[in-house]
């Protein structure tokens, strides 16, 4: 009998694995929203260790999407986007070290925007 973790993994893993392209961005964008707001909330709580653990998830799909780009068919478009995302990755990596609320809330904000477009494709 398979009990509701197992349930909730297969069908999150159904989900990934039926999703169209714009939706595995959208999902992709949600994680790295979800793991920004998590680093929030474990820096208020002073947990340092989770902080970390939470913004270099974040910093995972950003670099994820850095090495899906296809700059043949997106030209200036996709230059554009690997700045932005090489400059959010930098950013990430500057609040780790810093402890930095603002940097967090800057690229979580970026982020949204870019999700935001996604949803309307």
């Amino acid at each position: 009998m398979m009990n509701q973790a197992n349930a909730y993994d297969a069908y999150k893993t159904n989900q990934v694995m039926t999703a169209s392209r714009n939706k595995l961005v959208i999902m992709l964008y949600d994680g790295a929203i979800k793991n920004l707001k998590l680093a929030e909330i474990a820096l208020e709580g002073k947990q340092l260790e989770k902080v970390n653990i939470y913004l270099k998830k974040a910093q995972d799909i950003i670099v994820e999407f850095m090495s899906t780009l296809n700059f043949e068919a997106g030209g200036d478009i996709a230059q554009n986007l690997y700045q932005l995302y090489d400059y959010m990755y930098k950013r990430l990596i500057r609040a780790n070290i810093d402890k930095d609320k603002d940097a967090i809330e800057e690229v979580k904000k970026y982020l949204e925007e870019l999700r935001n477009t996604w949803a309307q494709i």
